[in-house]
């Protein structure tokens, strides 16, 4: 296990996480998990029928690859949904961040199953990429994490069809700026589209050669993780 300064100072990270996201309105009464990956196959969480508002330090547990509680006050126990942070962790062995919230404008789009794949904002063209659906997959079982894991290998923001959203980063303060992003793109996009005003007509794309371009930049801003347009770039 690491040195108790290091953990603390990651505790804290998750709290910061946790509290924005409530503040935000992006989780309500027991919503959303965040986690970080520790060393030796074992993981951060948020527990489960907790308010984000109120998640503290001493409530944060640490569990192994199987969710099994290696750490904890007693009482606590993490979220059924901690399989999904567990399959992004099993993927993608850059990731070390996973946040899942309900952002409202975001998860109108998932709700609508309209997916955010229109390059039409530098935000999405540099930074987290086309963002797609991922199918249904009841709660609390593992058809949730199987649903998303095809997507894992090109996007690191991604909608959960009739639920929410799920970001992942290189650390968990990552994580949540795509989850940030995300949630400016979905309500730009929605406020463009109303402006429109036709359900036939899509804000203007940014044209092919000035995605390359901007793609190409991702390097210049320290942008980390997978983006599906950045492929030839790699």
């Amino acid at each position: 296990m690491m040195d108790k300064e290091k953990m603390l100072i990651l505790k804290e990270q998750v709290c910061d996480v946790c509290n924005k996201l409530w503040q935000k309105g992006w989780v309500a009464a027991n919503d959303g998990n965040v986690s970080i990956r520790l060393d030796n196959n074992m993981y951060l969480c948020t527990p489960t029928g907790i308010s984000k508002s109120f998640i503290t330090p001493e409530k944060l547990l640490v569990i192994d690859k199987d969710a099994n509680i290696v750490e904890g006050a007693t009482g606590y126990k993490p979220s059924s949904e901690i399989r999904m942070h567990l399959r992004v962790y099993a993927e993608r062995e850059d990731v070390n961040g996973v946040v899942h919230a309900h952002p409202p404008v975001a998860t109108s789009f998932a709700l609508a199953q309209i997916p955010l794949d229109n390059y039409s904002l530098i935000e999405n063209a540099i930074v987290i990429g086309s963002v797609p659906i991922t199918p249904f997959g009841i709660p609390s079982t593992n058809e949730v994490p199987e649903s998303i894991a095809p997507y894992l290998k090109e996007h690191d923001v991604l909608l959960l069809e009739n639920h929410g959203a799920l970001a992942v980063g290189s650390d968990v303060i990552t994580a949540y700026y795509r989850m940030e992003t995300l949630e400016l793109v979905a309500n730009t996009t929605f406020h463009a589209r109303m402006l429109l005003n036709s359900g036939d007509k899509e804000e203007k794309e940014i044209p092919r050669e000035t995605l390359d371009k901007l793609f190409s930049m991702r390097p210049q801003y320290k942008v980390t993780g997978k983006h599906p347009g950045y492929k030839k770039y790699h």
